[in-house]
């Protein structure tokens, strides 16, 4: 039997930049929650299993919808921060008996609900080679600007530049034992490839997708509605056209 590659959907956060009194994951789109948006995305892509951290609020919202996944899923509380709820999740991973020998381990924002099955399968097939910490980035559209210490700034190249998404994929000991040396000497980190990165992991980049968006501020699900309705409408007529313009 193949080993179970496993998605950790991160979604414990309180939203407060959102507003608001529903928590970010279970807000809307399409009729769905995003969290279950963002775990139907990483089945689509290979995922066999998926752990949800969630908060108390959120955990009651989705049990009915949870059922009705077409993978597994197991449920996990959140922690103080970010990183603290990745190493839960990551934790649950390793003591699930049905879990534990998992070869690919993702970790997805719940509030990326949109992220592209060829981008997960991408991830996975990265992790499956041999990459120890692989994330999807796209190049930054905006020019960029660094502001220095007295206020004033500077032009910054940005054909260097990349925009890094989730999910991001790793063999599951090396995160752990990542989080695990991190939490013991306290440093604090955005993301889980730079978690990695820092140590001692080499960080290897796939091609992501403007469809990959993070839904912040409230007019994000706004935004986040007419792409998904403009890729049903391109998805049905024209492939082609959506994949040029979003990568999908």
């Amino acid at each position: 039997m193949a080993s179970p590659v496993v998605a950790v959907v991160v979604g414990a956060g309180l939203g407060l930049r959102y507003g608001g009194n529903t928590p970010k994951p279970a807000l809307k789109v399409t009729g769905r929650t995003l969290i279950v948006m963002a775990i139907e995305a990483m089945a689509a892509g290979g995922c066999t299993n998926a752990v949800v951290v969630v908060n108390d609020q959120v955990a009651k919202q989705l049990g009915p919808e949870l059922a009705a996944l077409p993978i597994p899923v197991k449920q996990v509380s959140g922690g103080a921060s970010r990183q603290e709820s990745v190493y839960n999740g990551l934790k649950a991973v390793r003591d699930d008996a049905q879990l534990a020998d998992a070869a690919v381990v993702l970790v997805h924002d719940a509030v990326r609900p949109m992220v592209p099955a060829k981008v997960v399968s991408a991830v996975i097939q990265a992790v499956q080679g041999g990459a120890e910490a692989v994330a999807p980035a796209i190049p930054v559209a905006d020019s960029m600007r660094l502001i220095d210490a007295d206020g004033g700034s500077a032009v910054i190249d940005r054909s260097a530049l990349r925009a890094v998404q989730t999910p991001q994929g790793f063999p599951l000991r090396l995160i752990l034992e990542a989080h695990e040396k991190m939490a013991a000497s306290g440093a604090q980190f955005t993301d889980d490839v730079s978690c990695a990165e820092q140590a001692g992991h080499t960080v290897t980049l796939v091609e992501g997708s403007r469809l990959s968006m993070k839904v912040t501020e409230p007019g994000d699900l706004t935004v986040a509605q007419a792409l998904w309705e403009v890729r049903d409408v391109f998805g049905h007529h024209s492939g082609r056209r959506l994949r040029r313009h979003f990568g999908a």
